[in-house]
């Protein structure tokens, strides 16, 4: 079990994916490596959403379509908590610690409004 000890409702989802999982028996199939399969199936459908789509459209999506992208991400959040769980990361954590990492890589007065990778300065 993951220690998400930093945010509660997170502790909760993976105390039920767990759970979910287990009255399937599904825990057998749910090595990292299938979850972050499934993952990146789930990422994938998310993005068809906005395939052929302008920036606006994408920004504007119609109730409908917004509800159905937000069960994409939903997919997406829910294999990456499994992931988390099976390989004991307390993603809050990962993170926080990720965005310290990318503030040493992108200085605001280095990068501010520029979307060019850090190594491409």
């Amino acid at each position: 079990m993951s220690n998400q000890q930093n945010d509660p409702a997170l502790e909760q989802l993976a105390l039920r994916l767990q759970d979910f999982a287990q009255q399937r028996d599904w825990g057998q199939f749910h090595s990292p490596k299938n979850l972050a399969s499934a993952l990146i199936v789930e990422a994938g459908e998310l993005l068809e959403h906005f395939q052929w789509l302008t920036e606006e459209q994408s920004r504007n999506l119609p109730a409908d379509k917004k509800q159905a992208v937000a069960y994409e991400m939903a997919d997406v959040l829910l294999y990456l908590v499994q992931m988390a769980t099976a390989l004991d990361v307390d993603l809050i954590e990962a993170a926080n610690a990720k965005i310290g990492i990318n503030g040493g890589k992108y200085p605001v007065e280095n990068v501010r409004g520029s979307s060019r990778k850090y190594d491409e300065r």
